[in-house]
């Protein structure tokens, strides 16, 4: 019996997507719960379980395509493997060898490729799923064995070889290479936020400095034992995430976003930390951080640094945020301005810790010193508040002991 695979239904907030990858090809096997497809979108990739056992049967939409919520993408066909004869993802069997059967797969633009340069389909690796040879696959194997076109051209006499090589080398493997990729959907998501940021928020970004000594003689004293007691390790992130809440308290409007004329002030602390990916810079968020414990906020960052990673956060873990986050430091950045995430009102930017001589009661002294930056919506925002807000921060980092009193 053939099965319809169509988009899953996306958010409110997500109009289309995009067909990223496909992880089956016509005539592979598939398990159920298997990921068959994976769909891009503006925040994160959505991945199409198979419904059943089965083989796939055709691919509708290739990848690249946009698609819709519901949309027909392809069919599956429920059975077994064996009932599926071999059929490449090209649809001709002539184009692979028979050693190779169904297992090996090329898209267009390198199978053209294998072709114009008379390479052996079998002795490519392919770095793409289910080792699929893509276009990047080919050019390397062109570029490690620049000597090899030759084969590709009838060698009627022995001069003609040599004259011949040289132009049978693509432009990419020329000493100015250049590649040319479609952004991601994350990509430019990213890129219209930012813009969005800095042509609808008055952004303006205040700066001070921590002696992280407090801070870091209290995570050596007890980081073994809070990694027994707790099973995660003790970062500076969780220190960091008390600090702001303490500071959001104090100053509300840095937790409050703009509506229109309106201001919304958040009861809640929603704080979202940045972290990185393979498809770019992702924000999950903690929601209601000041009700997390230490161990709580480090479990739940290590938690979205790992789905990060592996690009299985879902819609939900990457939506809303009333404050953001973001550690430059983990790069090497000694200082930045972070851009607010709107409708947030503000973004805390760390930095990277740095031994430098520093004035304690009139005597020059080595601390462990890290930059803090505030960026701040001006709109919403006065200048005498952010400025206050980075020092409260400063001074409860500097003093953990203030978390424990509420002073």
């Amino acid at each position: 019996m053939s099965i319809e695979l169509k988009v899953p239904v996306f958010p409110e907030s997500v109009s289309d997507g995009t067909i990223l990858n496909w992880n089956k090809q016509p005539g592979d096997a598939v398990k159920r719960d298997e990921s068959i497809v994976d769909i891009e979108t503006d925040k994160v990739v959505f991945e199409v379980p198979a419904p059943g056992d089965g083989v796939l049967e055709e691919i509708i939409e290739p990848e690249g395509t946009v698609v819709e919520s519901g949309q027909l993408i392809g069919r599956m066909r429920e059975g077994k493997a064996a009932a599926a004869p071999a059929t490449t993802a090209s649809g001709s069997e002539s184009s692979v060898p028979e050693d190779q059967g169904a297992d090996v797969f090329a898209t267009p633009s390198a199978r053209r490729l294998i072709e114009e340069n008379g390479l052996d389909i079998r002795r490519i690796r392919g770095s793409g799923s289910g080792n699929r040879i893509l276009k990047e696959d080919v050019l390397r194997v062109l570029q490690e064995t620049p000597a090899k076109p030759a084969p590709a051209q009838p060698a009627t006499t022995a001069p003609a070889a040599p004259e011949k090589a040289p132009a049978a080398v693509p432009v990419d493997a020329t000493e100015r290479p250049e590649k040319r990729v479609p952004m991601t959907r994350l990509r430019a998501r990213i890129a219209e936020r930012l813009l969005e940021a800095q042509q609808t928020a008055a952004i303006l970004t205040t700066f001070n400095e921590v002696n992280m000594q407090p801070v870091m003689d209290l995570r050596s004293r007890y980081k073994d034992q809070f990694l027994r007691t707790h099973e995660v390790k003790l970062g500076f992130m969780s220190f960091f995430v008390k600090a702001v809440i303490e500071g959001l308290r104090r100053f509300p409007e840095l937790n409050a976003s703009v509506d229109g004329t309106d201001i919304v002030y958040h009861g809640f602390f929603d704080i979202g930390i940045a972290v990185g990916s393979p498809r770019g810079l992702v924000v999950p968020i903690l929601r209601d951080a000041d009700q997390l414990t230490m161990a709580g906020i480090e479990a739940g960052i290590r938690d979205y640094a790992t789905r990060a990673r592996e690009g299985t956060l879902a819609m939900e873990d990457i939506t809303g945020g009333t404050f953001s986050i973001t550690n430059g430091g983990v790069y090497g950045s000694l200082l930045s301005t972070p851009i607010i995430n709107p409708p947030q009102s503000g973004i805390l930017g760390m930095h990277k810790i740095m031994e430098r001589p520093v004035a304690e009661n009139g005597e020059v002294v080595i601390r462990p010193m890290m930059n803090i930056a505030l960026s701040y919506d001006h709109r919403l925002v006065d200048g005498q508040g952010a400025v206050q807000f980075l020092v409260a921060v400063k001074e409860v980092l500097e003093d953990p002991a203030r978390l424990l009193l509420g002073v």
